[in-house]
């Protein structure tokens, strides 16, 4: 059966009013609003700033010669503060990353199996969780560095003009520079943690695998020809969270800001986070039989050699291909736990 990129929401809204409205229970509510805020922490930013006045003119609307020129006259106090915020946010960004590995694994047990737990899922997930924080930690020192190597190359670069206090050709130089070396490579991990986020951790969730073992049936059986679905799938993507995105600003004008609150505004927005998780997995579930995450849903079963839908199938075998909707030996596969 080919892989549709339209089907799967369908299926997310039913599986949406399902979790959330069939029964509403707001223990639930809470409970589940709580993963999804784990889930998302660290996938936003936010920037602070302060201002303090010592010896001279702030550099901010004044030439390189008078900011450099400030900043030599405060490094006083800007090394220990600089130093002293840089090892806060270091820290704040590795729990933040732990907390949403976990989180993301736990809002995606929520969703599958129709519940709102912490307790039970923050412990025996915490494998898979702490491996894809490793795979995080990775991937943002890798960032990091080649960050620094670019910047290293375009500050020596332009480092003459610097020196003189101006902005010319050696300037505009490194600044073209690090635009060409540094685009396609965001580009690069923007898809990368795309791949993550969408395909590979369902996969390690569903077959319990690593992650490198779930990278490579990712690979294997998701991507390998069907390069241009997956490029539909990542428009449809877009598309879906522009709507998410005027729902949700929507319901805070609408809720005149509560919204905006750190996790009472999850618990409020809910629905589109469930809808906005159940889209990829039911997108993978097209995969095969092996990629059943969702095995009380009523809009299956799926044939296990074709992918057929067999809701409402009576005779016993697929109308598709002929084969019996499941194993003699027993029920449809569902995720380990």
């Amino acid at each position: 059966m080919p892989l549709s990129v339209t089907r799967p929401v369908g299926l997310a809204l039913d599986r949406t009013k399902r979790v959330c409205f069939q029964p509403f229970e707001a223990g639930k509510w809470f409970t589940l609003g709580f993963c999804a805020f784990l889930a998302m922490l660290g996938e936003g930013g936010a920037g602070s700033g302060f201002q303090y006045r010592k010896g001279g003119r702030p550099p901010w609307g004044g030439n390189l010669t008078s900011a450099r020129h400030w900043f030599h006259a405060n490094l006083d106090w800007l090394i220990p503060v600089g130093a002293l915020v840089l090892i806060i946010g270091i820290g704040l960004t590795l729990l933040f990353t732990w907390l949403h590995c976990r989180g993301k694994f736990m809002f995606i047990d929520g969703v599958v199996r129709n519940r709102g737990a912490v307790v039970e899922p923050w412990h025996a997930l915490r494998r898979p969780a702490n491996r894809l924080f490793r795979v995080y930690l990775v991937l943002t020192l890798i960032g990091l560095g080649f960050s620094a190597l670019v910047g290293g190359i375009c500050l020596a670069v332009a480092w003459p003009d610097m020196a003189a206090g101006r902005f010319s050709d050696q300037a505009g130089i490194a600044l073209g520079l690090g635009l060409v070396l540094f685009i396609p490579f965001a580009i690069a991990m923007a898809v990368v943690q795309f791949v993550i986020r969408d395909f590979v951790v369902p996969t390690m969730y569903l077959h319990g695998e690593g992650f490198r073992t779930a990278w490579a049936t990712v690979r294997r059986e998701v991507l390998a020809g069907h390069g241009w679905t997956i490029f539909l799938y990542m428009l449809m993507k877009f598309v879906l969270g522009m709507a998410i995105a005027i729902v949700a600003i929507v319901v805070m004008l609408l809720t005149c800001c509560i919204a905006m609150l750190p996790y009472i505004g999850t618990v409020i927005l809910l629905p589109l986070w469930v809808f906005a998780q159940a889209y990829p997995l039911y997108f993978l579930e097209q995969i095969g039989p092996g990629w059943r995450f969702f095995p009380d849903d009523p809009a299956g079963p799926f044939c296990r050699t074709c992918g057929y839908n067999l809701h409402g199938n009576v005779s016993g075998v697929c109308p598709e291909c002929g084969t019996p909707p499941y194993p003699a030996a027993g029920p449809p596969p569902t995720a380990p736990f």
